[in-house]
């Protein structure tokens, strides 16, 4: 039952459960850290002018991302439900909300283990060897990649296998395990790469583009990608957090936790344009080259530092750790609302989830080479699934989200489970619901949506 004064029974109570606070923590971050920090994130900063896309996604990030990734996992462990349930727990004609999530889940991972797919391939690249690989030799790897009919979707089938199979295993047996291995790993080799890059000659260039903000690229698409690469980055919108958060004991201090994790993942953000950006601008590759830009500047840099190939393999072997940490979240989140809605184990829940994610994929990786050729509005498959996802369907969950918890949960309740029924201490309290979570987010995020579509 819920602490005593808090009003939402936990329904849920039998569920699976992370096994620890470290284990709640890597698994968690290892679900926001993925290839949103390392391939999104330059790759937008890239081509929105560099230091003011990293100065207004900061302010995003920590005016409202941070408070949003703490209410997602307040409501799933008030409830222990998955997102559907979550929101007809507290409020029955709300559950249409909960729907949301998982429906982004599932978009996102169609584009999200694709991509996953190409980092299987610079693996099997990495341990063959870089070499001494030119820029314009690095810029066609890719291009061969994304346009061949038939790789990338043989290494987006690995890629969505192996995500279903460490779901299978359920919470502490798949998820936690593989979080608490891999994600260490990645903040240690990510710091060696960062190490190396601000060596570089040339470097300095990139570090400027990349910290010194010039506000005369601003526009406000510069707005709506930093918003949907924080909710992108932090997994908000999608469900994932709040099924997280379902897992996670009653006695967890969320505010320290949230926090913890949310500053995990910016790091990691911050740290691979620092990576980036210096060795596009040393190997002379143009910061605006688009989706493509880890994948291109990286081969350049590892092919000619000490034991290239060792931190190639090792680089892009955790690089597909971390984007598994994030595509079984997004799996997770989809089958743990089909065991619960549907009663289903977790065998067919994983099983049918996983092959309708390959099929759509697979369309998906088609539309950048053979289908490139079919549109809709101007984008690709790929790009449409990114878009939809990403800039509308994410923040959109996150405004709802806001105010789902703000205004109809009410602040009692949700500070009543923020702070263990009283235990434990929160300083912004009120502030956080009756400013942050009332006004700030909702308007904010409505704002910048309809800027960015250029309807004001």
């Amino acid at each position: 039952m819920r602490t005593e004064g808090c009003t939402v029974g936990r329904s849920g109570s039998g569920r699976e459960a992370f096994g620890s606070r470290v284990g709640f923590v890597l698994s968690t971050a290892g679900a926001a850290i993925g290839l949103g920090n390392l391939w999104r994130f330059p790759w937008l900063c890239g081509e929105n002018g560099g230091g003011a896309f990293l100065l207004i996604y900061l302010g995003i990030m920590f005016l409202v991302g941070i408070g949003l990734f703490m209410c997602e996992v307040t409501l799933g462990r008030a409830t222990r439900r998955c997102s559907v349930g979550a929101f007809s727990e507290i409020r029955k004609s709300w559950g249409w909300a909960g729907v949301l999530g998982p429906f982004t889940s599932f978009l996102e991972l169609c584009f999200y283990s694709v991509v996953g797919g190409w980092v299987i391939c610079y693996f099997l690249h990495a341990l063959a060897g870089f070499g001494n690989m030119t820029p314009s030799e690095s810029a066609q790897l890719f291009a061969d990649l994304t346009s061949d009919p038939f790789l990338p979707i043989a290494f987006h089938g690995v890629f969505i296998g192996a995500t279903m199979i460490i779901c299978l295993k359920g919470v502490r047996g798949g998820i936690e395990r593989f979080s608490m291995m891999m994600t260490p790993l990645l903040f240690v080799l990510v710091f060696v790469l960062v190490v190396h890059a601000l060596a570089l000659p040339g470097s300095r260039e990139g570090i400027r583009f990349y910290l010194v903000p010039d506000f005369s690229k601003v526009t406000a698409a510069t707005f709506r990608d930093a918003l949907g690469q924080v909710f992108f980055s932090l997994s908000i919108g999608t469900g994932s957090i709040l099924t997280y958060g379902s897992y996670l004991g009653s006695k967890e201090n969320i505010p320290m936790l949230s926090v913890a994790v949310s500053l995990m993942d910016t790091a990691i953000a911050f740290m691979a344009g620092l990576i980036i950006f210096p060795v596009a601008f040393s190997y002379g590759f143009e910061p605006t080259a688009g989706m493509g830009l880890t994948f291109i500047t990286l081969p350049a840099v590892l092919g000619e530092m000490p034991a290239g190939n060792l931190f190639g393999a090792l680089f892009f072997f955790l690089f597909l750790a971390a984007a598994l940490t994030s595509s079984i979240s997004y799996l997770e989140t989809i089958v743990a609302c089909l065991i619960e809605a549907k009663g289903w184990n977790r065998g067919l829940a994983v099983t049918l989830s996983g092959v309708l994610v390959f099929v759509v994929g697979c369309v998906s990786s088609l539309s950048l080479g053979l289908l490139s050729g079919f549109t809709v509005g101007g984008l690709s498959l790929f790009g449409l699934l990114d878009w939809l996802a990403v800039v509308v369907l994410q923040p959109l969950g996150g405004m709802i989200l806001a105010i789902f918890v703000g205004w109809v949960w009410g602040k009692n309740n949700v500070l009543c489970e923020v702070t263990n029924g009283g235990e434990i201490r929160f300083r912004p309290g009120s502030a956080w619901v009756d400013v942050v979570l009332k006004l700030i987010a909702p308007i904010l995020i409505v704002v910048i949506i309809l800027a960015g579509l250029g309807l004001i």
